[in-house]
C-alpha cells in the first residue's frame, strides 16, 4: 500500500464488528481520482448495496475537484464497485443474512496508482459492546502510558 494516502472510516470499526475483508477497485471519472489524491475523501456515511448484480458505494463524499471545470464531478453519486463474479456471489449471498451489511473500512492508491477500497463485512454492535470498545481501548491506553514511564 501507498503511504502518502491511506483515510480510514474510524466510525466504521466502533459501530460495527467486521467479519470479513476485501479489497475492491473503484469506477471513477478523472476529477474524482484527482480529488482523491489530494485527499478530499469522506467515507462517514457511506454503505455499499446491490443494484442490479453489481455493487455500489452510496454516500461516499468526494468533494469537487478544486481546478476542474464544468466536467466536474458530482460530490456524492452511486460509484461502481470492481470485484470477482466469485466474491460479488458470495458477499450477495451473506448480505441477504440478518443483520449483515457492506460498509467501506479505507481507501488507498494502489502502487499501481489505482484507488482501491477496503470494504467489509460486518455486522452492527450492539449500545454494551460499544461501551466495550471504549472500555478496552482506555486500558490500552493507560498500558502504552505505563510503559512509556
Amino acid at each position: 500500500m501507498n503511504d502518502q494516502l491511506y483515510i480510514k472510516n474510524k466510525k466504521a470499526y466502533f459501530e460495527y464488528s467486521v467479519l470479513d475483508e476485501y479489497t475492491a477497485g473503484i469506477k471513477l471519472l478523472g476529477t474524482e481520482i484527482k480529488s482523491i489524491r489530494e485527499g478530499k475523501v469522506n467515507l462517514g456515511d457511506a454503505f455499499c448495496t446491490f443494484i442490479n448484480e453489481q455493487l455500489y458505494v452510496r454516500n461516499m463524499h468526494i468533494s469537487e475537484y478544486t481546478h476542474g471545470s464544468f466536467y466536474n464531478h458530482e460530490y456524492k453519486r452511486d460509484r461502481v464497485l470492481l470485484l470477482n463474479k466469485k466474491e460479488l456471489k458470495k458477499l450477495k449471498a451473506r448480505t441477504e443474512e440478518k443483520g449483515l451489511t457492506i460498509i467501506p473500512l479505507a481507501m488507498f492508491i494502489s502502487e499501481r496508482g489505482f484507488a482501491k477500497l477496503k470494504i467489509g463485512l460486518a455486522q452492527g454492535k450492539k449500545t454494551f459492546d460499544k461501551r466495550e470498545t471504549m472500555k478496552e481501548r482506555d486500558t490500552k491506553v493507560e498500558m502504552d502510558r505505563a510503559m512509556k514511564r
